[in-house]
């Protein structure tokens, strides 16, 4: 299992991590298997996304405000229900097949963390590469 940290800048921000899950499946010197990518967060996730237009990016961001805004009144205790809501929305974590010691994607495809509830000084992603 390889983890790897970062800061996040604002309060919900899309990233792209395919590049650093790309690494670390190398590097495990797997060659066929399946790669599980997780954030122990409950007010981010981990998901697959399209990863050419940054427009759409937005447009995701917008789209879950429009469907869980953080204007509305939640029964949470604490100022962030929005974000633990758009995070179970989105998922925790993404599965990826391995094959020739690569992770394969869709042609558009990319594994993004979806920050809710920043910005943060440290936010996790967990690795696991399984061979199968």
């Amino acid at each position: 299992m390889k983890t790897f940290k970062f800061p996040t800048s604002h309060k919900t921000q899309l990233m792209d991590i395919t590049a650093e899950v790309k690494e670390i499946v190398i590097k495990s010197g797997i060659k066929e298997g399946i790669c599980v990518v997780f954030t122990p967060h409950t007010t981010a996730s981990v998901f697959l996304f399209e990863n050419a237009d940054h427009n759409l990016r937005r447009d995701l961001l917008i789209s879950l405000s429009r469907v869980i805004s953080n204007e509305e009144s939640y029964s949470h205790v604490g100022d962030n229900a929005a974000a633990h809501l758009k995070s179970s929305r989105m998922g925790a974590s993404v599965s990826i097949p391995v094959v020739d010691g690569r992770p394969i994607f869709g042609k558009w495809q990319g594994i993004f963390f979806g920050e809710f509830d920043g910005p943060r000084q440290e936010r996790e992603v967990m690795v696991k590469v399984i061979a199968g």
